[in-house]
């Protein structure tokens, strides 16, 4: 599993020029689901998410993470995270699991994180979306979820 994070000041998604999304200070996490992931990767990314220190501190340090600060977090599932690019010129999408799998462990994703208490917002699974963002720092990470045990 391959989560990209974005600290934003605010964010939104848009779906066929309509908003269904909107969130304040947070995190914007893009979301790709590999072949190989099961719940142990779901289960390590969502406390990762939950608890990294990305936030600053009152001395301006990063110490604080999105649970100490309040803030939100936009889920946007996005397969081409996982796209290889090693070879020729066109993206090979092999080591992305299939929606039927990927979507199921997405939406256990978006629970864990609510279910620690998180105001978590999602795009839409499978459509073509316009992510606006604020990125605040900037300051984006990037976290890939250790293999199958």
């Amino acid at each position: 599993m391959i989560v990209v994070l974005q600290r934003v000041a605010e964010a939104a998604v848009d779906v066929e020029g309509r908003q269904i999304a909107r969130i304040g200070r947070g995190l914007v996490a893009l979301v790709g689901v590999a072949v190989d992931d099961g719940h142990e990767q779901v289960e390590w990314m969502a406390r990762k998410v939950a608890e990294l220190r990305i936030f600053e501190d009152e001395h301006g340090k990063m110490n604080r993470s999105v649970q100490d600060v309040g803030g939100e977090i936009l889920a946007v599932s996005q397969f081409t995270l996982l796209a290889d690019c090693r070879k020729g010129r066109r993206p090979s999408f092999v080591r992305a699991a299939r929606p039927e799998q990927a979507k199921p462990l997405f939406d256990e994703f978006v629970a864990l994180l609510r279910g620690q208490g998180l105001a978590v917002q999602t795009g839409c699974f499978g459509a073509h979306m316009q992510v606006h963002l604020t990125n605040d720092g900037p300051v984006t990470i990037v976290l890939s979820s250790p293999p199958p045990s």
